[in-house]
């Protein structure tokens, strides 16, 4: 069964896009830099060296400007220059996309993903993202891969087997 693609209702998009970016786009690289940089090969760290890059989530009216510089993702102001490459899409289709229920090729031929800039540095980073184990993005690899999460599994023991069995901590 396919899932019917979502769209958040208008009035979050009329909220989110008055807020500012920045404050989201510091949390948001610090994700990438924690779940993602580990997984990305050396030869596309090199190539996205001091570029721009912005994602958009076009349904929530809420945007990302960043950079990899100095071996790591870093927060740009937002709008401050245009950027190399834009990606946009909806919450839904990255959703989808995370999860493996999609791919960004799909996504991309179907126009429910739009590249726009440079288009060599935009095929890069559309094969990275299909070659990349996204599962590294899950809840349960994210909440397991937080700083002190296996100190707190060790510490806080189940109740029984059951609860063992189905523990993601430890």
């Amino acid at each position: 069964m396919v899932d019917k693609p979502f769209l958040l209702p208008p009035f979050v998009k009329t909220v989110f896009s008055k807020l500012p970016s920045y404050p989201g786009t510091f949390f948001f690289v610090n994700g990438l830099n924690l779940l993602l940089k580990k997984h990305l090969p050396e030869d596309v760290l090199t190539r996205l060296e001091d570029k721009k890059l912005r994602l958009v989530v076009k349904d929530a009216g809420i945007c990302f400007d960043y950079s990899w510089r100095n071996h790591a993702f870093v927060a740009c102001a937002g709008h401050a220059e245009e950027p190399d490459l834009i990606i946009s899409s909806s919450v839904y289709d990255y959703w989808q996309m995370i999860q493996r229920k999609e791919d960004p090729d799909t996504l991309f031929f179907s126009r429910r993903m739009m590249i726009e800039g440079d288009t060599e540095l935009g095929l890069m980073v559309k094969n990275t993202l299909d070659g990349i184990d996204l599962s590294v993005l899950s809840p349960e690899q994210v909440l397991k891969n937080l700083p002190g999460m296996q100190i707190i599994g060790r510490l806080v023991k189940p109740a029984n087997d059951h609860d063992a069995r189905h523990s993601s901590l430890t």
